[in-house]
C-alpha cells in the first residue's frame, strides 16, 4: 500500500460543480483519462479534506499508481494543481489552485477577457485565427439594452423581432431577457447589421456550438477584424477548411477554429506533402501515444520523415514499420552478442600459477 496523500481545496469553489473555464478552455485539450482525474479529484473536495492515496485512486480507474500521477503532473503543469512530495519522492499533498480564464498559450487564441460581461463570465475558445490589436470598442465595458429598450426596438424594426426568432430555432430554446441582451448588443453597441448577426449564430451552430458565450466570443473576434457584412464573414471562415477540424478532431482538439501556427504545419501536411487524412490521422494518434498531448511539432516529425520515405498509403506505413521493427530487432541481437562477449572475456576464469614451481619443473630440478 503507497503512502497516503492530503488534498485540500484552496479554490474557493465552494463545491464540487465544475467550473466553466475548466470545461471550455483546459478539458477540450486534455487528454480524457486526465480529465477524468481531475473530476475525481475535484468531487473529493467536497469533503474540504480527505485522506487517499495513488493506489486507491489507481483502483478506481484500473490503471497504475504512476498513470494517475501522470495525470496529476499534467494538470500542475496547466497550473491548476500544486503538488507537493516528501524525500522519499512520494505524494504528501495536493492542492487545487485558482482557475484563470485564459487558455493553454500554445493550443487556444487568446481573446480579450474584458469583452466579456458579466453574464458570461466563463471564457470560451475565440473564433479569431490570430489575437488582433484590440480596438477601442472591444476595450469598454459592454452596455447592454434595459428592457424597455428592448422591447421598444422591437416594437419598432421588424427585423429585430426576425432576429430574435431565428435566433431561438438555431439555439433551441426560448431567450431570456439576458440572452436577448447579448444577441443585441451586436447590433446596437457594435452595429452588426441583422443579417451578419444572423449568419453568427448560425456559423456558431454549424461548429455544434450552441453556447451564447462562444457566439459572443467568436461575434466580438469577427468585430476586431472588421467584418461588417455576410461575405467579410464568409470569406474568412471559408479559410478554415474542414480538414483542419478533422485534424483538430484527431488531436482531441474540440470547440475553437485552427491558429496560424496550427494551419502552417497542416498546410504543410495537406499540400506540400500530399498526405491522406488517413496517414494524418495515424500521425496525430501516435503523437498522442507518446506525449499524452497534443503537439503539431512532434507529428510534423513523423510526417516529415514518412515524406522522406516516400510512404503515400497505409500499405506503405506498415511495409515502413516492418522495415523498422526488423532493424530494432537486429540491432538488440547485436547488443545482446556484444554484451555476451564482453561478458564472457570479463568472467574468465584467471588461474593461479607457482612460478618458483614451473621454473624448477623447467630446468629438471
Amino acid at each position: 500500500m503507497s503512502a497516503t496523500f492530503t488534498i485540500t481545496d484552496a479554490s474557493h469553489h465552494g463545491a464540487t460543480s465544475v467550473p466553466d473555464v475548466f470545461i471550455n478552455e483546459y478539458m477540450p485539450q486534455a487528454n480524457g483519462e486526465f480529465v477524468k482525474i481531475y473530476l475525481y479529484l475535484l468531487h473529493i473536495t467536497q469533503y474540504r479534506q480527505s485522506m487517499v492515496s495513488l493506489s486507491s485512486i489507481a483502483d478506481i480507474f484500473s490503471c497504475t499508481e504512476k498513470d494517475i500521477l501522470r495525470g496529476m503532473k499534467y494538470w500542475e503543469k496547466q497550473k491548476l494543481l500544486q503538488l507537493s512530495f516528501n524525500d522519499k519522492k512520494e505524494l504528501t499533498g495536493l492542492v487545487f489552485l485558482p482557475l484563470t480564464s485564459h487558455a493553454v498559450a500554445d493550443s487556444i487564441v487568446v481573446a480579450a477577457a474584458s469583452t466579456v460581461p458579466a453574464a458570461a463570465s466563463a471564457s470560451v475558445p475565440s473564433g479569431a485565427n490570430s489575437e488582433p490589436e484590440k480596438t477601442a470598442a472591444a476595450k469598454e465595458t459592454p452596455k447592454y439594452l434595459s428592457p424597455s429598450e428592448i422591447r421598444k426596438l422591437k416594437d419598432g424594426n421588424a427585423d429585430i423581432g426576425q432576429l430574435l426568432f431565428l435566433a431561438e430555432q438555431y439555439l433551441k430554446k426560448t431567450l431570456s431577457a439576458t440572452d436577448m441582451q447579448r444577441i443585441l448588443y451586436f447590433y446596437d453597441e457594435l452595429h452588426f447589421p441583422c443579417e451578419l448577426i444572423e449568419y453568427l449564430i448560425e456559423y456558431c451552430v454549424s461548429q455544434n456550438h450552441r453556447s451564447l458565450s462562444y457566439i459572443e466570443k467568436v461575434g466580438l473576434s469577427w468585430h476586431e477584424e472588421g467584418i461588417r457584412t455576410i461575405d467579410m464573414a464568409k470569406n474568412r471562415t471559408s479559410t478554415w477548411n474542414k480538414n483542419y477540424f478533422l485534424i483538430l478532431k484527431a488531436f482531441g482538439i474540440r470547440g475553437r477554429d485552427p491558429i496560424p501556427s496550427e494551419v502552417v504545419y497542416m498546410n504543410r501536411w495537406l499540400k506540400e506533402y500530399g498526405f491522406s487524412m488517413e496517414l494524418i490521422r495515424e500521425a496525430c494518434a501516435r503523437t498522442i501515444a507518446q506525449t499524452t498531448q497534443p503537439s503539431f511539432k512532434y507529428a510534423e516529425g513523423i510526417l516529415s520523415k514518412w515524406h522522406k520515405e516516400n510512404v503515400r498509403r497505409p500499405e506503405d506505413l506498415k511495409v515502413l514499420d516492418e522495415q523498422h521493427q526488423q532493424r530494432s530487432q537486429a540491432a538488440g541481437k547485436k547488443n545482446a552478442e556484444t554484451s555476451k562477449a564482453q561478458n564472457k572475456f570479463n568472467n574468465f576464469h584467471q588461474r593461479d600459477y607457482d612460478f618458483n614451481d614451473l621454473e624448477k619443473q623447467l630446468l629438471g630440478q
